[in-house]
């Protein structure tokens, strides 16, 4: 069973990547594949350009979405909402096929260096992924980034042992419906 594994930033430096670096890591049932959605050129969403014609790397992003039957991601928080870069992201995704998540078993995250870790865009991709026909398996808001996590591994027991159960959870809940979807 596959896995594709992102974070919605475009940033060299940002925590979502080093948390779903991290992520991806952790997963042992599945096989993962970890994305980069900066490497992807699209511009930002414009009806003018959608009436032209759909960017190149906006479909190659659908068709790569396509082939996992799975998704972790973490969607980081400009400003307590979701940033302009995923937001954009999947703006240009639901406009190619609203459900362009359809049967996709999805386990979402958010991080921040402050306390609540992202939640408000948590909250929004919770709603929105659902939408998009995704299969919401869990999600998890991981606070104090740089308090709780360090050169590559999460420094806090509880949150390590919380995102470890989620993890094997979501790993278990995938595989079981694979099987039952190829029966």
């Amino acid at each position: 069973m596959q896995v594709l594994v992102f974070a919605g930033s475009n940033s060299s430096q940002s925590i979502n990547k080093q948390l779903v670096g991290y992520l991806a890591q952790q997963c042992n049932q599945l096989a993962v594949r970890l994305i980069d959605l900066s490497k992807f050129d699209i511009p930002l969403y414009s009806i003018d350009i959608e009436n032209k014609a759909f960017p190149k790397d906006v479909l190659r992003l659908h068709k790569l979405i396509q082939e996992y039957p799975a998704l972790i991601m973490s969607v980081n928080e400009h400003n307590g909402a979701p940033s302009a870069f995923i937001k954009n992201i999947t703006d240009w995704l639901s406009r190619l096929d609203r459900e362009f998540l359809a049967k996709k078993e999805v386990l979402l995250f958010s991080t921040s260096t402050g306390k609540y870790g992202g939640a408000k865009a948590l909250a929004y991709y919770k709603e929105a992924l659902v939408k998009f026909g995704a299969n919401l398996v869990n999600s998890y808001s991981f606070p104090l980034f740089n308090e709780n996590f360090s050169e590559g591994e999460i420094i806090n027991s509880i949150q390590a042992k919380n995102i470890k159960e989620i993890l094997t959870a979501f790993e278990n809940n995938t595989i079981k419906k694979c099987e039952q979807q190829q029966q």
